[in-house]
């Protein structure tokens, strides 16, 4: 359901509440880069294809370039940012630095969104579970197998966002 135009949006982002004024139909990519200044969403393609734009609501991983600000309203949203720090990086950051699973990076924070959900739903994927998670995240850098090698690791370790 939609918010009245003009009305604040409460979301809760990387764990802080925020109320935020736009267009409810606003795409929530837009709001987290340029109201909220959290750039490690990346936009791609805008049209829910690539991947690159994936954040976390509740444990989903959604695309925010076609996630209007009203579908967040109120719910937990978790960008890269929010999965860990320089100083305490997630287990999946681990992973994905020790397998050198990225090339040029645009798409990885995505990625490492779509991987932190299948680790919540399942804390123990197979190979085959991985690529199944990960089929809808576009790499042009081919590095496929070092992130699915790097998503594995973070679950031996025992990574459950």
């Amino acid at each position: 359901m939609s918010q009245a135009m003009g009305e604040p949006v409460k979301l809760r982002v990387n764990g802080v509440d925020r109320v935020v004024e736009a267009d409810p139909e606003t795409p929530l990519l837009s709001v987290l880069r340029g109201q909220l200044a959290l750039t490690g969403t990346h936009f791609g393609c805008g049209a829910n294809q690539c991947g690159a734009c994936n954040v976390l609501i509740g444990e989903h991983a959604v695309p925010a370039c076609d996630t209007p600000l009203w579908a967040a309203a109120g719910k937990d949203v978790t960008t890269v940012e929010g999965l860990g720090t320089s100083e305490r990086p997630h287990p999946l950051q681990r992973a994905f630095i020790a397998e050198q699973a990225m090339q040029c990076g645009y798409c990885i924070s995505g990625i490492l969104i779509s991987a932190a959900a299948l680790l919540k739903r399942n804390p123990t994927p197979t190979e085959t579970e991985v690529r199944a998670a990960l089929d809808r995240n576009l790499c042009r850098c081919g590095s496929h197998n070092r992130i699915v090698r790097a998503v594995l690791w973070a679950a031996k370790e025992g990574a459950r966002t």
